[in-house]
């Protein structure tokens, strides 16, 4: 994957993200895929339990995505991008801003491996809000 190609992976992620559209988000992705964020308890892993994760972060949380960086993993093989995120509820309210990283390990034009990296404590005023 050149870098143009990588750089229309990451936009089309971070589109489907901010969207909140589990379809896109899927479609990023490989079906095989292994998948972790601070919020999850384990590795996420396969379409369907993605399916089931994503459709119930995006009914508890409003978020955007912003690409701030991106560097290349020896081999070609895989990216870790920055990025600024913002989080809110979605009856509104108080709006977090959030910077965090991804690493992703690539398959053609799909992540097949992506890890989350950020400081979950920054959500804390908002988790006090609950659902």
């Amino acid at each position: 994957m050149d870098r143009a190609e990588r750089d229309q992976l990451i936009e089309r992620f971070l589109s489907a993200w901010t969207a909140q559209d589990v379809d896109r988000v899927l479609d990023c992705y490989t079906a095989d895929l292994r998948y972790r964020d601070p919020n999850t308890r384990g590795a996420v892993e396969g379409r369907d339990a993605m399916r089931r994760y994503l459709t119930k972060l995006f009914a508890a949380w409003q978020m955007t995505w912003a690409r701030r960086e991106v560097f290349d993993l020896a081999g070609g093989e895989g990216v870790a991008f920055l990025w600024r995120a913002t989080f809110r509820r979605p009856r509104g309210g108080q709006v977090i801003e959030a910077d965090g990283m991804d690493l992703a390990v690539l398959s053609g034009d799909r992540l097949a491996r992506n890890d989350v990296y950020f400081d979950r404590a920054v959500l804390a005023p908002l988790l006090m809000q609950g659902g």
